[in-house]
This record gives C-alpha cells, structure tokens and sequence, in this order.
C-alpha cells in the first residue's frame, strides 16, 4: 500500500497482519521502503522486540512505546530519510 512505502508525517500508524511466527517476512516488508527515519514494535516478547530492532533499517526503533527519547540520543535516518545520524559515527 502507497501509505506503507511512503514518508509520511502525521501522526500516521500502519497496522498490518503477518502470519504467526514470520518475524522476517515482517522485516522484509518493513525494510521494503526507500525511506527509514523511525519505526515502532509493540510486542510481549523482549527477545523478538530486540531481534527485530537490529534488522530494520530505521534511525530511531522505539519498542514498546513510540516518541520518547532523549534529546541528547543520536538522531537521523537510512535512505532517503534524514542524513545520516546526528552525533553519530
């Protein structure tokens, strides 16, 4: 879907289903975009949260809530979002 692939700035949240288990089908869908500023997991599981953390390709990856950060953290994106990573490397 175009709202899925594209920038948006909202507040706008994609929700959709997945098959049990296909943890990387999700992250294949998720990383199927040419831009990456931010992403959310919401789930029970800390393992799968954290596994899932590394693989997207997002700046920021919130887990469990979304916005909340640090104003001191890195901030920035992949693709075509942002410019890099602020106090990054």
């Amino acid at each position: 879907m175009y709202i899925a692939r594209e920038e948006s700035f909202g507040p706008v949240m994609v929700i959709s289903k997945f098959e049990n288990g296909d943890v990387d089908g999700v992250l294949r869908r998720a990383n199927a975009t040419e831009y990456g500023l931010a992403s959310g997991v919401f789930t029970k599981d800390i393992n799968k949260a954290l596994y899932i953390s590394e693989k997207l390709e997002a700046g920021t990856v919130f887990i469990n809530t979304y916005n909340k950060t640090d104003v001191a953290a890195p901030f920035g994106g992949f693709k075509l979002s942002g410019f890099g990573k602020d106090l990054g490397k």
